[in-house]
């Protein structure tokens, strides 16, 4: 429970909330109350704060509702022991809804010293005899270890203290199975979703996002959902698959305020038959419907949440301009159009402290993004089969009631000259190369099929297995990439926990040569760590490379079971007399090896002969 100075105080408002006879009916299965449960920042130095507060007031109180609002501001008295922030943290109960709303209201004033905030979080720690079986999508759901199952007598740490080896489980089936609460990471756009089943009472937890205006990263970025505890989290901000490029610095002198949330944790109970998981699940996704259906919420009572009336709306057309594939233009079908802080093309991918709103286009490129907060914004976008990020050159200032019409926008993607050979596709993962079967004994029975292979575990050592000797050779116009382009360019093994870097080499014929004109190769990556890809061209043996990315990522994805991070473009330009009629190699040399994870992971590549377009 909160921190709160009046006992009889609090006792009042507990009776307030027990009123609500729905979650009291739901507060009795969980036995003793509530499941604990903590708001907590990750800040400079990986300093822990649970943000405990200490006032209280009570800002709703109807037969239908009751808010609740626990307050602490900042004391400068203090400086270092306390993260410097005034926090507002808000509960909401509505009767007829099985569940507490959440959500946080953060702020920072000018004078407030720096401060790093890496991790906004609430966390949940359900009772551990009752809720085994996990809930992630409808593919991952599974009955999971208990957390004891994790200690030194039960299992087996292996590469990194968060995978273990199940030796001894409490559960015999799970035994030889690997646990990683990385492995069942979502996107935010796919991260609305996830809690607990007791199979004993056939009552369900849940935690129900229903948007994705208050993350950071965008759309794609992932994080973690639920895992062994049992632990249920609400993600806002962290450093997982981006590293510290993601902006979670705020300086002195940056006034800042930002609303998290309102999550649902949300209750429900089934039948005690045999097909009650289904029947919770199913439930928790009407709900999840019904949640989506009615955001923005019109019964929060914060000024700082803007209600739907209190927003505004961008609409537009997005055409893609490519006349190397066809003269017309072509419809951006399924892309992803969003707006978020001003900044340079693809910057939402590192934004870490605003808000972000995204949807994707239809079938003809039309796009409506609703429900935006007042404020000033850049439109972005990327588009399915094109490299590249979009941005509008105009800044976009949203007003309440306020709809725009941009019209018709129009992308040209990065392009030199026509195509003379691709590998892969232009999606921003590496789902698409040759993912290998895990090793048998480190199987673990994470989805319902064999889809996300690559969420098992020790995938990348699978390279030194398929090429103990010499590295990767891709052949163009022979090799397969979902057959023969192994999904992330790791290391390979060189005995005695050692590594060395490994060169991938790319094979191609070109038929004539333009020495004078200038080729391009355009080298788009899915995740990048603590990697470095040197390219040469028909000369492995240069003093220097011709190019190299230098040292790049942080976003760790090989370790944490990713098939992407950040997306990065290199466009290399080329002069022709680099190239030969004839036989041609492209060298792709990943150059650091302190360890196995120490990677890239190629989205796709393409090489582009000289303009042959006349304007």
């Amino acid at each position: 429970m909160e921190k709160v100075a009046n006992s009889s105080h609090r006792r009042r408002l507990v009776l307030w909330v027990m009123m609500m006879t729905e979650l009291s009916l739901f507060l009795c299965v969980f036995c003793a109350g509530i499941p604990p449960r903590y708001w907590d920042i990750v800040w400079d130095e990986d300093t822990y704060d649970k943000l405990e507060t200490e006032h209280v007031e009570v800002i709703t109180q109807t037969a239908d509702l009751v808010e609740l609002s626990f307050t602490k501001n900042w004391n400068s008295t203090i400086h270092g022991k306390t993260i410097p922030l005034n926090i507002q943290k808000r509960f909401i109960v509505r009767r007829g809804v099985p569940g507490l709303y959440m959500y946080g209201i953060f702020e920072r004033k000018e004078d407030f010293p720096d401060a790093n905030m890496y991790q906004i979080r609430i966390a949940f720690k359900l009772k551990e005899d009752k809720f085994r079986f996990m809930a992630v999508s409808d593919k991952i759901q599974r009955i999971m270890p208990r957390s004891e199952d994790r200690n030194e007598h039960r299992s087996q740490t292996l590469a990194f203290k968060e995978a273990v080896l199940l030796t001894n489980p409490s559960n015999p089936s799970l035994r030889g199975e690997v646990d990683d609460k990385y492995q069942y990471s979502a996107e935010n756009k796919d991260n609305k979703l996830h809690g607990w089943i007791s199979d004993d009472d056939a009552v369900g937890f849940w935690i129900i996002t229903p948007s994705d205006e208050f993350r950071t990263g965008g759309p794609h970025k992932q994080d973690l959902t639920s895992h062994v505890g049992p632990t249920a989290l609400s993600m806002f901000v962290s450093t997982h698959y981006t590293g510290t490029e993601i902006n979670t610095l705020y300086k002195r002198g940056e006034r800042w305020k930002k609303v998290f949330g309102p999550v649902l944790i949300y209750l429900n109970s089934a039948p005690s038959y045999n097909d009650h998981r289904t029947v919770l699940w199913n439930d928790a996704k009407r709900q999840l419907s019904e949640e989506i259906e009615s955001w923005p919420y019109n019964f929060t009572r914060s000024e700082d949440f803007p209600h739907s009336e209190q927003r505004g709306q961008v609409n537009g057309q997005l055409l893609v301009r490519d006349r190397y594939m066809v003269k017309e233009l072509m419809q951006a079908k399924s892309a992803f159009v969003g707006l978020a802080a001003p900044g340079a093309a693809g910057s939402w991918q590192t934004e870490g402290k605003g808000y972000q709103f995204w949807t994707q286009t239809d079938n003809i490129g039309h796009f409506s993004i609703k429900n935006v907060r007042p404020g000033e914004y850049n439109l972005y976008a990327w588009a399915h089969g094109f490299i590249g990020n979009y941005k509008l050159s105009l800044n976009i200032t949203i007003q309440p009631g306020n709809k725009i019409e941009l019209g018709t926008l129009i992308y040209n993607p990065p392009r030199n000259g026509p195509t003379l050979w691709e590998i892969g596709v232009p999606d921003r993962t590496a789902a698409e190369f040759f993912i290998p079967e895990p090793y048998e004994q480190f199987m673990n029975s994470i989805t319902k099929d064999d889809t996300d292979k690559f969420r098992q575990y020790g995938l990348w050592e699978r390279y030194s297995d398929f090429y103990p000797e010499g590295d990767l050779v891709y052949t163009v116009g022979t090799s397969n990439y979902s057959r023969d382009w192994f999904f992330a360019h790791v290391p390979r093994k060189a005995g005695n926990n050692t590594y060395r870097p490994t060169t991938w080499q790319i094979k191609y014929n070109l038929q004539d040569v333009n020495e004078n004109g200038t080729y391009t190769l355009q080298l788009a990556l899915a995740a990048a760590s603590f990697a470095e890809v040197q390219v040469e061209f028909n000369n492995p043996n240069a003093r220097r490379p011709y190019f190299t990315t230098k040292r790049i990522g942080y976003d760790n994805v090989v370790a944490r079971h990713g098939i992407h991070g950040l997306y990065r473009l290199y466009s290399i330009n080329v002069p022709g007399y680099r190239f030969r009629k004839g036989e041609n190699t492209i060298y792709l040399t990943q150059t650091r090896s302190l360890n196995s994870f120490d990677a890239v992971m190629y989205d796709y590549i393409r090489l582009e002969g000289p303009n042959s377009l006349v304007n």
